[in-house]
């Protein structure tokens, strides 16, 4: 991978972690958390949508592929394979 790359992928991946933070940090304001809690709740917030998006991208991808395979093999113009 390319230096330039890598500085571009860098910046995207903090880019949405601030964003998810700024999210997370609104949503509990605007709930009411106020002081260090507010700091603990987003925090939380934050690292709980990292974690659910690196389970739900892999999760999705793995499923696309399985009904790919599944009405890949129900197509009539491919060649019967004999045992």
């Amino acid at each position: 991978m390319s230096k330039q790359m890598r500085k571009i992928l860098t910046i995207l991946s903090l880019v949405l972690i601030f964003s998810i933070a700024a999210t997370s940090f609104g949503i509990a304001y605007a709930k009411g958390v106020r002081g260090l809690g507010l700091l603990g709740i987003s925090f939380f917030f934050t690292m709980g949508t990292i974690v659910v998006l690196g389970q739900l991208i892999p999760a999705g991808i793995l499923f696309s592929l399985m009904v790919k395979s599944f009405f890949s093999s129900l197509r009539k113009d491919g060649m019967p394979v004999r045992a």
